[in-house]
């Protein structure tokens, strides 16, 4: 059955949108940008602080559906510069102690609100 999570822990849907859904074992997160819960948008900060903002997102939105970034399978994270994968790449590999999961890094043309990083994941717990 499919059920819509939502937590005060990450930033509010902003659209027709929920912050994830899950399925059986299966947890789908919305693209989580630099915004953080308060509502605070980290659209100038450098990339490695929007970095570990979207994924604080992240994994705040996998705790409200019982999963945990140890059990994420896929993430993708889309970048406005593909330039700044490197310090992307610094930030992101400290969520992940061992055997990161599957991940495909996108240079995209533009993100929501202006920011330089938007991250989505899918887990099973």
């Amino acid at each position: 059955m499919r059920r819509t999570i939502s937590t005060e822990e990450a930033p509010a849907a902003v659209g027709a949108y929920s912050q994830a859904t899950t399925i059986d074992d299966l947890v789908f997160t919305a693209g989580q940008i630099p915004l953080t819960p308060e509502g605070d948008l980290l659209d100038g900060a450098d990339i490695d602080i929007q970095t570990e903002q979207a994924l604080e997102n992240v994994e705040a939105v996998l705790e409200a559906a019982g999963a945990s970034m140890a059990d994420v399978l896929k993430m993708t994270v889309y970048l406005a510069d593909i330039d700044d994968f490197e310090e992307m790449n610094d930030i992101y590999e400290t969520f992940f102690d061992e055997d990161p999961p599957a991940r495909s890094a996108i240079g995209v043309d533009a993100l929501p609100k202006g920011v330089g990083v938007e991250i989505e994941a899918i887990a099973a717990r």
